[in-house]
């Protein structure tokens, strides 16, 4: 009987591991690959503020997993984990019900010889009243359509009432500074599209960090950088500011300030999901999964990546959670049970940091590349920095897709964009 691999989690590592063992074991039947998700289709994370803002059609990009489950040799399984019975070697999958709250499927359970977690964080609100209630968040699909709903309702009445729109973003790490600048590009374009009471100049963006400055995963002088280009744009950049609680339509700061906007976003950092602490598994630091230097959990048998997972680099250092960690992480697991089922010795995982890039949609992008010439890095902006923040997503299409295939999807947005809008306008 072949292994069973399963892998909870379809995301920028989940997706491209289901993808390369299934390719690798599942189509010469040397193992059984099933993956599971609790939605029908991916996006590749790093992309969900342009989802929210229309500046990519969510529909058009998606992956559907059953049809690419087909294609590439493996199982997919619709639902969300609930609990793990390790003694038995089943994971347990909570009932799926549809949007208005019918049970679809009953609590099910499957049978693995080999679990993969990778179901990535979630959106940390640090316990603050009021910001699970009255503000929105970044962390799924839904949570990006249903931005994109709201933002073009505000930006509809904005126009007709011919009055400014507002939104405060809190968090000035990546996924805050690219929204800032996107929503500039997107009422651009609304404006384009007959909103011609809306311009940039009557949107009005602040960008709330509690640090001491933006992006402080890249240099400083990167940093201050992209911080004067959003200021160019109209952004209000407020640095050293720790909000206390959010309220309906305002944001609190512990100095006494009173942030009012029409949108309230949160993106001030990541945590585990709350279903972790409940699977038995040892736990490190922020309550992710612990692991070893071969990816794997206190059970031999169940394995971590991604940003579920607390991955030791060195001394006192984690692998920090990005979608490339996630990718080598996805790369490493497929040459890991490749070489289990083919009883090769195994090497163990290491993390090679090649850099950040942040986008400031179509109008820039800053970041730090990690090279091995002369030891060092070197830093990029503008349109070559933009240039390869865009060739990322191609990768990553390339790694589900292989290249032959990207490259018509590639030639096929082209086309798109002449007789498609530049924006997504429903």
């Amino acid at each position: 009987m072949s292994e069973r691999i399963v892998i909870v989690g379809g995301g920028a590592g989940g997706l491209p591991l289901a993808t390369y063992l299934g390719r690798r074991l599942g189509k010469k039947s040397l193992a059984e690959i099933t993956l599971v998700d609790a939605s029908t289709t991916h996006i590749w994370k790093p992309r969900f503020h342009e989802v929210a803002t229309g500046a990519i059609d969510a529909d058009l990009d998606a992956v559907d997993y059953r049809a690419h489950a087909h294609l590439n040799h493996y199982r997919f399984a619709l639902g969300s984990l609930s609990g793990i019975d390790r003694e038995a070697k089943q994971i347990v999958l909570a009932p799926h019900r549809n949007s208005e709250g019918e049970e679809v499927l009953p609590s099910r359970r499957l049978d693995y010889d080999y679990l993969v977690l990778a179901i990535g964080s979630v959106g940390n609100d640090f316990n603050i009243p009021g910001v699970q209630e009255h503000c929105l968040f970044l962390d799924k699909r839904a949570q990006a359509d249903r931005f994109h709903e709201i933002f073009l309702d505000r930006c509809l009445r904005a126009n007709y009432e011919d009055k400014p729109i507002s939104v405060a973003i809190v968090g000035g790490g990546a996924t805050g500074v690219e929204l800032a600048a996107e929503l500039h590009h997107a009422v651009s374009l609304l404006k384009v599209y007959g909103h011609e009471h809306l311009d940039r100049r009557r949107l009005h963006v602040q960008l709330v960090e509690a640090g001491p400055r933006l992006l402080p995963a890249l240099k400083e002088e990167l940093a201050a950088n992209a911080q004067a280009q959003l200021e160019k744009m109209g952004v209000s950049v407020r640095v050293g500011t720790m909000v206390k609680e959010v309220v309906d339509g305002a944001m609190l700061t512990k100095a006494g300030d009173r942030i009012e906007a029409d949108l309230l976003v949160w993106a001030a950092g990541i945590k585990a999901p709350p279903v972790l602490a409940e699977l038995g598994l040892e736990l490190g630091k922020l309550s992710l999964i612990k692991v070893d230097a071969f990816l794997r959990s206190s059970d031999p048998a169940i394995f971590a990546m991604g940003d579920c997972c607390a991955c030791p680099m060195g001394e006192d250092k984690m692998v920090p959670p990005r979608a490339q960690s996630a990718q080598q992480m996805a790369n490493y697991l497929s040459r890991y049970f490749s070489n289990l089922i083919h009883g090769k010795l195994q090497q163990p995982f290491e993390y090679r940091d090649r850099g950040s890039l942040v986008s400031l949609s179509r109008y820039s992008a800053v970041g730090q590349l990690m090279g091995n010439l002369r030891g060092g890095n070197f830093f990029i902006e503008g349109w070559m920095a933009r240039m390869m923040y865009v060739s990322l997503y191609r990768f990553h299409q390339a790694a589900l897709y292989g290249w032959p295939r990207t490259l018509m999807l590639l030639l096929a947005g082209r086309f798109n964009r002449l007789w498609r809008p530049r924006l997504k306008l429903h």
